[in-house]
């Protein structure tokens, strides 16, 4: 097996997630719905969101915390018990949401796997991400797995230094361009952009363009192009 190493991120790379954080948002507007408009609760919840996670971290668990504190920000303190509830209760749903992988992903792995060394690289909650990777039948192909509280570039540099040869011989393949891509080509290796149509806004970042290490592909069945264009792991 190679020695060269290809992350890949989770959530909205490999599988489906954040329409179901646009879902519960758009429940969570209807619950408040009697204190404010749904923009102004978004950016009060992004805000949430934002200050909140040096303490909760990312995942469903942040994200449901960050929309009781909206809740009581915006009622002024007077947010019903009741609303309260629903909020809970529709943290708790997105604990369960079915996994539905994204197109391409499964192929992709299954050509890479042996030729390549594997590694998911995945923020969030622990629990959340073991069973979402689980339920999605891809663990087999992975040779590591990674949950991180962040991705950074000292982050890459341990998992790539332990998993291979380092950054110089590593890729990551990601939807965020803040995540996923940015940090990995300060580390020194390749970042490979596959836009998904939602993203969080935490993780927009300007696209590095005119670095030699960067690529953007439209889906996953483009990456074996880029290796074979790039020539990693020759």
């Amino acid at each position: 097996m190679s020695s060269t190493v290809i992350g890949f991120d989770a959530d909205d790379t490999l599988w489906q997630n954040e329409r179901f954080y646009r879902l519960t948002e758009a429940r969570f507007a209807e619950l408040l719905g009697d204190y404010a408009e749904p923009d102004h609760l978004s950016a009060r919840l992004l805000e949430a969101e934002r200050r909140n996670l040096g303490k909760y971290g990312f995942g469903i668990k942040g994200f449901t915390l960050s929309m009781i504190e909206t809740a009581i920000e915006v009622t002024e303190g007077r947010v019903p018990a009741q609303t309260i509830k629903g909020i809970l209760e529709a943290g708790r749903e997105m604990l369960d949401h079915p996994v539905e992988t994204l197109p391409h992903a499964r192929e992709t792995l299954e050509n890479l796997a042996g030729r390549y060394r594997i590694v998911l690289i995945t923020k969030g909650d622990l629990f959340d991400q073991e069973r979402k990777l689980a339920a999605s039948g891809l663990g087999d192909f992975f040779d590591a797995v990674e949950i991180v509280s962040d991705k950074n570039r000292a982050v890459y540099e341990r998992v790539f230094a332990q998993h291979g040869d380092g950054a110089g011989k590593a890729m990551m393949v990601g939807n965020s361009m803040r995540s996923d891509v940015l940090p990995v080509i300060e580390a020194g290796g390749w970042g490979v952009f596959v836009p998904h149509e939602l993203t969080w806004a935490h993780e927009h970042a300007e696209a590095p363009e005119g670095v030699e290490r960067f690529r953007r592909i439209e889906h996953l069945g483009e990456l074996e192009g880029v290796l074979g264009e790039i020539g990693l792991g020759r």
